[in-house]
């Protein structure tokens, strides 16, 4: 019989290899309130199925071609890149654009009438509505490792933006992840089935909105070593 953890996730006894992923938690005041874009995943998904979380996923190659109208802050890009290319930074970045996209139907960066030409079929229905990637006020605000032995392993890294760099959004979202994306106070989002990991998120952005945007923060690293949860900053 397979065992699971707090999170509904099965353990395996071999150790996979993680995979580069990233999220972008969009936030707005509205009312006084901070609020936050989550979605409920499906029922039938192998990974944190029926959790609410915030769009994200799994980088793909794509992504670190991809042209900007603006790049991630010398300062958010040192930080992303740990132990890895600035490309591939960018690269982080810009999945968790696509995946924004793909989960809620929001384009984050602005309008323009000169877009790039693509193969990528995510990228090429994205650059459709004439909108580029704009990075440069992007927050980078933790980073997670999934504990070994799960199904499933992510090195997630979660980025923070404000709703203002909305360029445009779909009137309805369509996809196989998230059912019925919503913006949630966090008193809302809390009371939710949630992974620990965005639990644990959710007081970071609480944080770091509580007098507006604090960029000046260090960068919590959860990851697990031999086995034991350690935490450290970028």
């Amino acid at each position: 019989m397979a065992v699971t953890d707090s999170d509904n996730e099965k353990i395996v006894p071999e150790v996979l290899r993680p995979k580069d992923a990233a999220t972008l938690i969009l936030v707005k005041r509205e009312g006084g309130e901070v609020r936050v874009l989550m979605g409920q995943r499906h029922a039938g998904m192998a990974f944190m199925a029926n959790k609410f979380v915030f769009p994200g996923g799994r980088m793909d190659p794509a992504d670190i071609r991809v042209p900007v109208a603006t790049d991630l802050r010398p300062e958010i890009s040192a930080k992303v890149s740990h132990g890895i290319t600035t490309a591939r930074a960018r690269g982080l970045a810009l999945a968790a654009v696509r995946e924004t996209f793909e989960e809620a139907g929001i384009l984050v960066g602005e309008k323009s009438a000169s877009v790039p030409r693509t193969r990528a079929p995510a990228w090429k229905e994205f650059f459709a509505h004439k909108v580029l990637p704009k990075l440069d006020r992007f927050d980078f605000i933790a980073r997670a490792i999934t504990p070994p032995n799960r199904t499933r392993r992510f090195d997630a890294r979660f980025f923070m933006a404000s709703a203002d760099d909305i360029a445009h959004q779909l009137d309805a979202a369509a996809n196989e992840e998230l059912l019925q994306p919503a913006w949630l106070t966090l008193k809302e989002a809390r009371d939710l089935d949630l992974p620990s990991i965005t639990r644990t998120v959710l007081d970071e952005v609480e944080a770091r909105t509580a007098d507006g945007f604090d960029g000046s923060r260090p960068v919590p690293f959860f990851r697990f070593t031999r086995n034991k949860p350690q935490l450290a900053h970028l």
